[in-house]
């Protein structure tokens, strides 16, 4: 394993989907799992995420159309915690789900409208 490259997703990971969610995922890992726990520091979120050739936010907007086009909701429901926190406005957001009912289908689009409602809504009562 390459530590620095691991501590790199490690930042960016807690960066974008909040260290709570983070610390809880690496706290759970066991024996089973512990290995992927660390394959997602290193590859996805220190490889990938740590290249700066994409910022943050356009990895985030690239996420949730990849995502939604897949059908992984739950993900996509943190990917979008994750986006807001990179930085995606409310309108960026807007357009965003559009692409995603033109390409993905308005099925997808309507999922995603509904899940977007529901964080906006929760972020808002936390800032509340």
């Amino acid at each position: 394993m390459d530590k620095a490259l691991w501590e790199k997703g490690l930042n960016a990971r807690k960066k974008t989907l909040g260290a709570e969610y983070v610390d809880k995922s690496l706290s759970t890992a066991d024996d089973f799992n512990q290995e992927f726990q660390d394959m997602l520091n290193e590859f996805c979120w220190g490889k990938i995420w740590g290249d700066d050739r994409i910022p943050p936010k356009i990895r985030s907007m690239m996420n949730l159309t990849m995502l939604a086009s897949l059908g992984r909701m739950h993900e996509w429901e943190l990917h979008l915690n994750g986006a807001l926190n990179n930085g995606v406005t409310k309108e960026e957001l807007k357009a965003i789900l559009h692409q995603i009912a033109i390409y993905a289908g308005f099925p997808a689009g309507v999922e995603c409208f509904r899940i977007a409602r529901k964080v906006l809504v929760e972020r808002a009562a936390k800032k509340a």
